[in-house]
């Protein structure tokens, strides 16, 4: 699609060059823009239905266009650098060790936090607090609170589950019971 940029300041700047080369244009009036759907122009074209536009200047901005195949080209190196192109295999292995640590060191964590949590459970009915007697309302908030932070543990553990299991690496957990 083919966009054209007109605006007023142009229309002068034509027309003073008109009158310096010494032309009889230059008292006339700018040339008229046309809207035709979303296109803007100072040729219509008479089947395409266009409007004059009346009035102040228009800027048409372009938008970025879609590279095709060629975009998909420098994706594949992200970091941008030919340098990064390739990781060493003594390198990436202990990249990987280390990841595996953290991820195991993560799911003990979240499988510590899971046990406390399903102590206070109590299988759906946890311990009542002193004010709590006295505002049931408080002990249904709590439960609640209880439920969706032990749900949020469980989708952690078993994201950390899922990322060791790609790793190559055997993990299993208590699932212990659902709220």
């Amino acid at each position: 699609m083919r966009f054209i940029l007109f605006s007023f300041v142009r229309g002068l700047a034509l027309a003073s060059l008109a009158l310096a080369a010494g032309s009889a244009a230059a008292t006339s009036e700018p040339q008229r823009i046309y809207r035709c759907g979303n296109a803007y122009t100072n040729q219509p074209d008479p089947a395409a239905n266009c409007k004059p536009l009346a009035g102040g200047s228009v800027t048409v901005i372009e938008g970025t266009r879609v590279q095709g195949s060629q975009a998909l080209a420098p994706a594949g190196n992200a970091s941008g650098g030919a340098a990064a192109a390739k990781v060493d295999g003594s390198e990436q292995r202990q990249r990987d060790a280390q990841a595996q640590v953290v991820l195991q060191t993560e799911l003990l964590r979240a499988q510590q936090q899971q046990a406390e949590l399903l102590r206070e459970w109590n299988n759906g009915e946890p311990e009542r607090r002193a004010d709590e007697f006295k505002q049931p309302q408080k002990y249904q908030e709590r439960v609640a609170q209880l439920r969706a932070a032990l749900q949020r543990v469980q989708a952690d553990v078993a994201g950390l589950q899922r990322e060791l299991a790609r790793l190559g690496v055997n993990s299993t957990a208590p699932t212990g019971a659902k709220p």
